[in-house]
């Protein structure tokens, strides 16, 4: 039988980590799913298996899950503004340009992208390795506004304007809503603004695309709480203090 350890958690430390929190911020899994595996004696610290959530993590402590090392990184998030021509993909190295190369010198922990982008797509591209923060913003039910500027081939009639506004049904069981859809001031009518809850990759195109026009262009140009204000094109930068605890305080 492996033994447990029977000696208290070490106190907390400005150096020292919660167990769950270790875990957590290594990518395995969110924090609650760490809770679970910690009660299930799936962890070990130094050979020994703790099953107290609020152990604190030690600097060289050896921390396995499963048999495995696990090394926690300190939670980053990173902001890009992205160019075409990158396909937003986490797997680098598989394709000839993929936005991993647009912030490698961003930090040297491996950070991803939270929401998948396309190669023509451009805009707002949200980096992190908060695991509990990526599955936060990838809930359905999270309803996370973004806000697209879209350039189409054709005027927008306002008949289908209209349309839009009310929903689109895209086949025939699937209506894609957004929250608002406008004309944007001083532009031609084939340029719009459309703003979206929705996680679904490449809705927008879906929409337009039923009724009869094909996107030319899409930029993100506003996620939550982010804008582009000060971040050129193809450039990055880190999120604030206090950008980071807006989105930690979304229930």
């Amino acid at each position: 039988m492996e033994s447990k350890s029977d000696n208290p958690s070490p106190k907390k430390t400005a150096s020292s980590t919660r167990l769950n929190k270790y875990i957590a911020n290594s990518g395995i899994c969110s924090r609650r799913e760490a809770d679970m595996y910690i009660a299930m004696g799936m962890v070990k610290i130094n050979g020994k298996i703790v099953v107290e959530m609020g152990y604190q993590v030690q600097p060289g402590d050896d921390v396995r899950y499963d048999g495995r090392r696990v090394v926690s990184d300190k939670p980053a998030y990173v902001l890009l503004n992205k160019p075409k021509g990158f396909l937003g993909s986490v797997k680098k190295g598989t394709y000839k340009k993929d936005v991993m190369e647009l912030i490698d010198n961003a930090t040297s922990y491996r950070i991803d992208p939270v929401n998948s982008m396309d190669r023509t797509s451009t805009g707002l591209l949200l980096f992190t390795n908060d695991t509990e923060l990526k599955i936060k913003l990838k809930n359905p039910a999270r309803g996370i506004n973004k806000i697209f500027q879209v350039v189409l081939d054709k005027n927008l009639v306002q008949s289908d304007l209209e349309k839009i506004r009310d929903g689109v049904v895209v086949d025939k069981f699937d209506k894609i809503h957004v929250e608002a859809v406008s004309f944007i001031r001083g532009e031609t009518k084939r340029k719009i603004g459309v703003e979206l809850s929705t996680e679904r990759h490449r809705a927008i195109f879906h929409i337009f695309e039923k009724l009869g026009y094909k996107v030319e262009q899409i930029d993100r140009v506003v996620y939550a709480h982010l804008t582009k204000k000060d971040l050129p094109r193809g450039k990055w930068r880190h999120l604030n203090e206090r950008e980071i605890n807006l989105f930690k305080m979304m229930k």
